[in-house]
């Protein structure tokens, strides 16, 4: 993530300048430009071969002070800096620990939906089986329904057997039938044998009556010529 800050790059180098010079305010000489000045002075009057020491003291002295002055911002940005990069560790470690939540978070989640979808399933079964069962108790006893069935069966069997008669009795008027139908023939057959016969007969009675008329007028005619 980008920091977005209050100040513009030049309000920028300017803290960074100050950070490094240890300068606090726009107006003054830096304190490591003092210190370097002091230690300087200090450095020339030592090199010097007059007899200087009290000088030398005062100038040692200065430094020591001014290095003091310059050392206790110092370790004051050390504190802050020391206590920055705990503060920071700290930051660090929470921000693992909420990651860790996080993750351990998402995780659980899932699992809930998991168990809500698993919940669901368990919830449909159950509706399913309690409308299996209102259908159930919507029907009748099993006392009762076996005796519905028994009373079918014994309707199909009474039916079987009305069938079966029925089939015996068409067969049987089949056959009766059958034998009509062959007596009729043999009556006929014979009835026509019987119209043969007779034709035959009364065919005969003519010839002969014919052949007995023609003899009859024969002897007729014998008597006349004698």
């Amino acid at each position: 993530m980008a920091a977005h800050y209050a100040f513009g790059p030049e309000d920028d180098t300017i803290i960074k300048h100050r950070l490094l010079t240890r300068t606090t305010t726009t107006r003054g000489e830096p304190p490591l430009k003092k210190l370097q000045k002091k230690f300087t002075s200090f450095t020339l009057e030592i090199e010097k071969d007059a007899d200087n020491y009290s000088d030398c003291e005062r100038l040692s002295k200065a430094f020591l002070q001014e290095m003091t002055t310059f050392e206790i911002p110092l370790l004051k940005s050390k504190a802050v800096i020391d206590a920055n990069l705990r503060e920071k560790e700290n930051f660090t470690e929470l921000k693992d620990d909420i990651n860790r939540m996080i993750l351990q978070t998402q995780a659980d989640i899932e699992d809930l939906k998991k168990q809500l979808e698993e919940s669901k399933i368990e919830r449909q079964h159950k509706e399913e089986c309690e409308a299996i069962r209102r259908l159930i108790a919507m029907q009748p006893p099993r006392s009762e329904t076996e005796k519905i069935i028994s009373e079918l069966e014994n309707e199909i069997a009474a039916l079987e057997a009305e069938n079966t008669a029925g089939s015996r009795t068409l067969e049987l008027r089949k056959k009766q039938f059958a034998l009509l139908l062959h007596v009729v023939d043999e009556l006929q057959n014979t009835i026509e044998e019987d119209q043969k016969n007779l034709i035959e007969e009364m065919r005969s009675l003519t010839e002969e009556h014919k052949n007995g008329m023609e003899d009859g007028v024969g002897v007729s005619e014998d008597m006349a010529v004698d």
